[in-house]
């Protein structure tokens, strides 16, 4: 026998036997076996001898080889039955015990409730457009048809942060860019967080969610307005919903109006939800001021489009019966269970 592989077979029988455990054996499996190791080496050599010779040596290793892979696969199945039996003495389970809940996250009440008016709206042929929560005055008012004494201007309204920067007042600014970015026809939505500087209360806080909405093309009506509020409406709520709709002014929209909706609570019969009236407003809309067309670069005498914009807490205390905005941002567990199921 050649003495490198009897040298070999040696060197490798005192390693197995002071091989201790399954990851030892796999460093001896690498080192011998890998392609770096001695025996590959031995391979090599192969071509530098005689034909005879190499018939021998090539015998010899291939033996060598079987020898070690038989070996390893041995001391494996016998240290790993050693190595399990270890295990199962010292790892013991108590059956005994009282089970542990878990409690996985959920989304917000806000956040599922967004998801929902998003998703029936990406199923009417909106896409979903997002914008800065910083915005320039530009495109939070001026660009918006807002005058320059308009009182949402005014600091009692508006988070400013320097004269010209602001925290947005509402998620409208989005239709701008996207005006300048794009060419009619412009169908989307553009959901989002909006700021006012308000006195927080039960129905009113510093922060809120919008939902804008936006359709401008040629030929874009008013009936075609009025049948997406309704028919969004509808979708979000119940098939048999009434909607109705008060003439009301906003800068960026000729005619704008308020939207309505039977109330959720007495049908329409009155309560102290709807103090009364038999309506909830929801919503504001109206057909996008010409102005508002120029500033993004639209000719008004060409295209038309429709625009409204509704808050997502609005909705929803509507829809859950919430009386008090401020509880969807104190994150009272004992109120978000009744959302989620917890």
């Amino acid at each position: 026998m050649d003495p490198s592989i009897q040298s070999l077979r040696q060197e490798f029988s005192k390693e197995l036997q002071a091989a201790k455990n399954s990851n030892d054996l796999e460093n001896m499996r690498i080192r011998y076996l890998g392609k770096k190791g001695p025996i590959q080496a031995l391979m090599k050599t192969l071509k530098t001898v005689s034909d005879e010779e190499r018939r021998n040596l090539g015998r010899a290793i291939n033996d060598l080889k079987e020898a070690v892979t038989v070996s390893l696969t041995e001391a494996q199945e016998a240290i790993s039955g050693e190595e399990l039996k270890k295990q199962l003495e010292t790892e013991k389970l108590d059956v005994s015990l009282p089970g542990r809940r878990y409690f996985p996250g959920r989304k917000h009440p806000v956040t599922e409730q967004m998801d929902e008016m998003i998703s029936i709206l990406i199923g009417m042929g909106f896409s979903v457009q997002y914008g800065p929560d910083i915005d320039s005055d530009y495109y939070n008012f001026e660009a918006l048809n807002f005058a320059e004494d308009h009182p949402a201007r005014d600091m009692q309204d508006t988070f400013y942060i320097t004269d010209k920067l602001l925290l947005r007042t509402h998620t409208s600014n989005v239709q701008m860019h996207v005006m300048e970015q794009h060419k009619p026809p412009i169908r989307i939505i553009a959901p989002g967080k909006a700021y006012r500087n308000e006195t927080i209360t039960a129905r009113s806080h510093v922060f809120f969610h919008q939902i804008e909405g936006v359709y401008i093309d040629k030929g874009v009506t008013f009936a075609d307005l009025l049948a997406t509020l309704k028919e969004f409406f509808s979708k979000l709520f119940y098939p048999t919903i009434e909607v109705r709709y008060r003439p009301s002014y906003f800068p960026f929209v000729e005619p704008g109006m308020e939207v309505d909706i039977s109330c959720l609570n007495c049908k329409g019969s009155g309560c102290g939800l709807c103090k009364h009236t038999g309506w909830l407003e929801v919503a504001g809309a109206g057909m996008v001021h010409p102005e508002v067309l120029k500033n993004g670069g639209i000719d008004p005498e060409i295209y038309s489009g429709y625009a409204w914009g509704m808050g997502v807490e609005r909705i929803l205390m509507l829809k859950r019966g919430v009386k008090d905005i401020r509880h969807f941002t104190e994150n009272d567990t004992r109120l978000l269970r009744q959302f989620n199921g917890i």
